[in-house]
């Protein structure tokens, strides 16, 4: 799969505060860096994301290009919601963040997340557009939340002016019931990291429904937490039945020095023992005779 660098800008200005996304504008944002950073490295383990914001007084990196999701869950944690974006150098900050990436065969990757209306004119837009595609950068826009037609022209605008070969995506997400993951899942964004668009064969509802081509019928990039917890209860089960395996062979094996127990019966059907003890009483009663003799003559010479 593609090995990629990848850093995730998400909109932490006041807009995210609002509701009409489940459960909030910021919660989905949060919900949605979780799935991509899971088909991401899931696609390639050498495949590193990063973390930032682009609200408040200005970007901020809250964390660096990791393989440890830990650390990219604690920057979601630590951010506030605060002030408003600054799209252009956000992303130009992004860019320098890629550029000192330890793996230099990784391909560059940007995924923004606006929520809020773009103060930049569409002609500065342009320009960095065309920057980041001399430097082989690729940047996808999830549009969301104010999807006024102003916002919405600047972003195709820049889109247009960026595609390239690696592809760079636009996609606008109305508000809705459905989770912002959700719409990730199906949009090409992350389709070609292994998710297949909904309705096709390996997703739910398609030709290969059912989970056939996930361990345990649960796909990973969906739901991680739940195929992490198979995944551990299978290996723990499997390491309980090695095991009890292991103890089975040790008590199986005769101990050394200890005679086995005698048979209840013998080859003849009799209570083992049973000879042994007639063959001892046999003497006992040879004993006796003499006596018996001796008492006899006694009486007759008396």
């Amino acid at each position: 799969m593609v090995l990629e660098a990848t850093m995730i800008v998400v909109d932490n200005s006041e807009s995210s505060r609002n509701g009409d996304y489940v459960p909030s504008r910021w919660d989905a944002q949060a919900d949605a860096v979780n799935l991509i950073f899971s088909v991401k490295t899931n696609a390639n383990p050498e495949s590193s994301v990063g973390l930032m914001s682009m609200g408040g007084k200005g970007p901020e990196v809250l964390v660096t290009l990791t393989t440890d999701f830990g650390k990219v869950l604690d920057g979601i944690h630590r951010t506030k919601i605060r002030g408003g974006t600054h799209l252009a150098t956000g992303i130009q900050i992004a860019g320098l963040a890629l550029k000192h990436r330890q793996n230099k065969s990784q391909r560059q990757r940007i995924i923004v997340f606006t929520c809020s209306p773009i103060d930049e004119d569409e002609k500065s837009l342009v320009k960095l557009a065309k920057r980041m595609k001399k430097n082989n950068i690729s940047i996808d826009f999830v549009a969301f939340g104010d999807l006024e037609p102003e916002n919405t022209k600047k972003l195709e605008a820049f889109n247009e002016s960026i595609k390239g070969g690696d592809g760079s995506h636009l996609v606008v997400i109305p508000p809705g019931p459905s989770l912002l993951s959700d719409h990730l899942v199906s949009c090409p964004i992350l389709a070609g990291d292994g998710v297949a668009p909904r309705g096709e064969p390996g997703m739910d509802g398609g030709a290969g429904g059912g989970g056939g081509d996930f361990d345990f019928g649960v796909d990973p990039s969906t739901d991680p937490e739940l195929a992490l917890a198979l995944r551990m209860s299978m290996e723990e089960e499997k390491a309980r039945q090695e095991k009890e395996g292991k103890k089975e062979g040790e008590t199986s094996e005769p101990l050394e020095g200890i005679p086995e127990e005698q048979p209840l019966l013998n080859e003849s059907g009799e209570a083992s023992g049973s000879g042994e003890a007639t063959n001892s009483e046999k003497p006992k009663k040879d004993d006796e005779d003499p006596k018996k003799d001796e008492d006899g003559d006694k009486m007759d010479t008396a």
